[in-house]
């Protein structure tokens, strides 16, 4: 008989376990949200307990285990064009400070989870190349990154089943730009899949290896860190962009607080912030 209780001490172990190796901070109360993310992996890795699951995720040793636990526990589901604003303002707003440019502007999604949010973002560079064919003679490159290998391997095959594809897309955009892939599956065109590379990343290391950028979406990934890695991942993110480079946050999330080096300019709707020269 598997058991899914997990006793207090185990729940703190694991709370300290999870900030240490990605920054997530857990309330006093979010046991139920760790049974229903990690009881699926008892039966997988033959454990009869969930503390018992617990405990070995503690142990150095048992590497598949720990990288199944942190999939688990970092894996959001999103929606196609969430919150639309920044969207919009890509499309109306930044986009078009790049046009003519020769070299390749260059756009990163930091916390890509199933892809929507990069792939979102190349559907608009190509709804604004269709009313302005040759825009960007450099051409427009997409980075989406996020520390769940699991995720991004399901981002590059770019499949979608019928509840993800419902999820804030409009008829004429999976029309659009999604042909029929397998198993009844949605699949995204190669024209928005080009666009995108994917790559795997833990937002509490080091950003030197991706490059730098012009405008930066990392929304609703915030939310679940302390104030400290906060605003050590804002200071990592204002260095890997460009002078004047943009950063989108999430529609809760803003940087009161947190850091100094970005202007904030109001839109109407949404908020984006610039980075200070």
């Amino acid at each position: 008989m598997l058991s899914k209780e997990l006793d207090d001490k185990s729940y703190h172990q694991f709370r300290t376990f999870l900030e240490q190796q990605c920054g997530i901070v857990l309330g006093e109360n979010k046991q139920y949200l760790v049974k229903s993310r990690l009881a699926p992996l008892m039966a997988k890795f033959e454990v009869a307990t969930l503390s018992a699951l617990v405990s070995r995720t503690l142990s150095p040793v048992e590497r598949q285990l720990r990288a199944a636990v942190i999939d688990a526990m970092t894996t959001n589901e999103t929606l196609w064009f969430r919150d639309d604003y920044p969207f919009e303002l890509l499309k109306k707003r930044l986009l078009p400070e790049f046009t003519g440019r020769r070299t390749p502007v260059k756009i990163w999604s930091a916390a890509s989870s199933s892809g929507q949010e990069p792939y979102s973002i190349a559907m608009s560079v190509l709804e604004m190349q269709q009313t302005q064919p040759g825009a960007f003679p450099g051409g427009v490159q997409i980075v989406g990154t996020d520390i769940s290998n699991t995720m991004l391997e399901h981002c590059k095959y770019g499949h979608y089943d019928s509840l993800a594809i419902v999820r804030g897309l409009s008829a004429e955009r999976k029309r659009q730009f999604f042909e029929p892939g397998d198993n009844g599956m949605y699949k995204v065109k190669d024209q928005v899949k080009k666009m995108v590379s994917f790559r795997q990343l833990n937002l509490l290391g080091s950003y030197s290896l991706i490059g730098r950028f012009d405008i930066v979406f990392c929304r609703n990934v915030l939310i679940y860190f302390s104030p400290e890695i906060k605003a050590k991942i804002l200071g990592q993110i204002h260095s890997s962009l460009n002078n004047k480079g943009y950063l989108f946050l999430g529609a809760s999330e803003s940087l009161s607080g947190l850091n100094q080096d970005f202007d904030m300019l109001r839109c109407n709707p949404g908020i984006v912030y610039q980075k200070k020269t």
